[in-house]
């Protein structure tokens, strides 16, 4: 198969829907062979997308030549005409996910600096590619989703992840970058094959391609079919979240238990996905299904996993980041329109002058603070006779315990006036008010 900008235009064009489509092309410059082709073909082809560029190179700072790769892609944006930005990133190397990994994330990250709503940051991904990756996904047990290797458009950042070249061999591209003369990186490292996707690469590849020629597309073409495998999981684990009450980080384990193994494993990894989770492995996911889908109805239990953890309470399955401490101080937080960070998980606490209903001009005037339950607190609320505990309130309201520590109080003073978003003190209320507004209120009930 062979490459040319017309190919491109077209694999980007496909991409596009009327409700998706970019302003800009952010392209991942890292110098070598497959993102310096990208580069030159959305200039060539520049009139016809109509789209601005800017090509984006992250130093890593891992090879002692790293500095003059930069000057490298600054040089050919110049010469291409494309705005330039570089990034200098630490690489954390005793991460417990491997040099590659993390490589990967501090990248990632620093690319999403620049990627914005209505940007779509291009990778060079290519058939080769995604090859070593459903290689290297088998190794590691993946199901459809990780067989489905590289996608080809994802959300990321403010905007979106293309990969246009994922079906463009990389043959195709050394011929491209002769035709036009290009010149690029040689990263040193890509043959060390201490690294799994080099000893993919430079040995198993090759062996296969000799016993089996045209191994390389044919993996490609197996992921695109469990991509689509892949696809239709998600349809069935979509409808199936709306029979168990359509919140992903809260869960009705009566509806749970009505479907098949399979089918609960797969709506519990959608879940977590829709969540903005980390994916448990298969020994935490068979923990979240034994230990707390069948656990004693009075059982408070706990499944963690690095980055988040599953918990049971009165009948439904809650899906969250991990608690952790409170990262903020018991007292003396000043509560104003300006949202204060509740910590990690915790969404923020603001106030909202105009509300229908809310705390009272007078109230709001005497100053208010948000602190965290100590204990002992009491809180009259309209409508009730009498003052009441608050540890009494939350357990009759059915506040799922781990939060009830955690809940921002309001004080006016030495006043408990409000709790969180939930309730407003009887002697505090008025009509209109200024509310309390808690964004990103993590699951409560």
């Amino acid at each position: 198969m062979t490459f040319g900008p017309e190919i491109l235009l077209e694999r980007l064009e496909a991409l596009e829907t009327a409700g998706n489509k970019p302003d800009r092309y952010v392209i991942a410059l890292s110098g070598g062979l497959d993102s310096a082709v990208l580069a030159h073909a959305l200039t060539v082809t520049r009139a016809r997308h109509g789209k601005s560029l800017l090509a984006v190179h992250v130093d890593h700072q891992l090879h002692p030549e790293s500095g003059s790769w930069n000057d490298h892609c600054r040089r050919l944006t110049e010469r291409l005409g494309i705005e330039f930005a570089a990034e200098t990133v630490s690489v954390d190397t005793s991460a417990g996910g491997g040099i590659e990994a993390a490589a990967r994330e501090a990248r990632y990250a620093a690319l999403a600096l620049h990627t914005g709503d209505r940007d779509w940051l291009l990778s060079a991904h290519h058939r080769d590619d995604q090859a070593e990756t459903l290689m290297l996904n088998l190794m590691r047990g993946s199901g459809p989703a990780g067989l489905a290797g590289i996608g080809l458009l994802t959300q990321f950042a403010g905007g979106w992840l293309a990969r246009p070249l994922i079906d463009v061999s990389r043959a195709a591209l050394v011929a491209y970058a002769a035709e036009h003369e290009l010149r690029w990186i040689d990263d040193p490292s890509n043959k060390d094959l201490r690294f799994d996707r080099n000893y993919l690469r430079h040995d198993v590849l090759p062996s296969l391609e000799q016993r089996w020629p045209g191994v390389v597309e044919r993996l490609a073409r197996s992921a695109a079919l469990a991509a689509e495998a892949a696809s239709l999981l998600d349809e069935l684990a979509a409808i199936d979240l709306q029979s168990v009450g359509g919140r992903a980080a809260r869960i009705d384990i009566a509806g749970l238990l009505t479907l098949s193994d399979a089918r609960q494993r797969n709506l519990l990894r959608h879940a977590v996905r829709r969540a903005g989770l980390p994916a448990p492995g298969a020994a935490r996911l068979a923990a979240v299904l034994e230990n707390l889908l069948r656990a004693r109805e009075d059982a408070q239990p706990l499944v963690a996993w690095r980055g988040a953890e599953a918990r049971r309470y009165r009948g439904k399955l809650y899906l969250l980041p991990p608690l952790g401490e409170q990262d903020w101080p018991v007292a003396g937080r000043a509560l104003a329109a300006a949202p204060v960070s509740l910590g990690p998980g915790m969404g923020a606490l603001r106030r909202s002058p105009g509300a229908a209903r809310g705390l009272s001009d007078a109230i709001v005037e005497r100053g208010l603070s948000i602190r965290v339950r100590e204990g002992g607190e009491e809180i009259k609320l309209v409508g009730q006779s009498h003052t009441k505990k608050l540890k009494k309130l939350l357990q009759e309201e059915g506040i799922v315990p781990w939060m009830r520590k955690r809940l921002p109080l309001v004080y006016a003073g030495e006043k408990l006036v409000a709790v969180a978003d939930l309730w407003i003190a009887a002697g505090a209320v008025s009509e209109p008010g200024t509310a309390v507004c808690w964004d990103e209120r993590p699951e409560l009930y």
